[in-house]
């Protein structure tokens, strides 16, 4: 039941579509705009004011913050709670039922509830993420490498992982499933501007 309840949670936050209705009072409708993408970055590139990307990007990760946060309020001491209302939270987001599953890339939902209960993960993803692009300048490939060399970090120290989460898992099995899965969603939203990446890199063809 716990399990359900937080499952609704995360969904009900993950799902409010914040860079559509920003959007959407300047007569945009983002899911058309830009790469379609329903998230901070899209917002930016669409409407090329920061104010309208920073305020997306915020109140992206304030839903993933709720979504942690109300599970440990109402179910003290469960990890395992709070992780799965943001794993719901962050599909909420990824595949918004109320935009005909569209949505964004997951990453500010993610980093708004992986900040209270397994701060290492943010912070690793930001740092390797900073220092691929200081090197590429691409943002894009910033989040790939990001993404996948934080999750291969984690799986290969997880004693380390376990020690800095809070509140505790119940055990190592349980954290890896919950970094892997919420790894997963992202690399999904992230396999076509890989793809565009590649493709510009030329190290795939473009398709005719």
């Amino acid at each position: 039941m716990f399990y359900l309840l937080s499952a609704i949670i995360g969904y009900f936050l993950g799902s409010v579509p914040t860079a559509y209705l920003a959007l959407k009072k300047r007569g945009i409708d983002i899911t058309q705009a830009g790469t379609g993408n329903v998230g901070a970055m899209n917002s930016y590139e669409v409407t090329n004011s920061k104010y309208i990307g920073i305020f997306v990007f915020m109140a992206d990760a304030i839903k993933g913050l709720l979504s942690v946060y109300i599970p440990l309020l109402l179910f003290p001491y469960g990890f395992e709670y709070a992780a799965f209302a943001l794993l719901f939270a962050v599909l909420g987001h990824c595949f918004n039922p109320w935009l005909g599953f569209k949505g964004g890339r997951g990453l500010a939902t993610a980093l708004g509830g992986t900040i209270l209960i397994a701060p290492f993960l943010p912070a690793l993803w930001i740092v390797i993420w900073v220092l691929s692009f200081l090197v590429k300048k691409d943002i894009l490939l910033g989040n790939i490498l990001a993404n996948t060399l934080a999750t291969v970090v984690c799986i290969c120290s997880p004693v380390f992982v376990f020690k800095y989460s809070f509140p505790k898992p119940d055990s190592v099995s349980s954290l890896m499933f919950f970094i892997v899965s919420l790894m997963i969603i992202i690399f999904i939203k992230h396999i076509g501007p890989m793809m565009e990446l590649l493709t510009k890199l030329n190290l795939i063809k473009r398709a005719k």
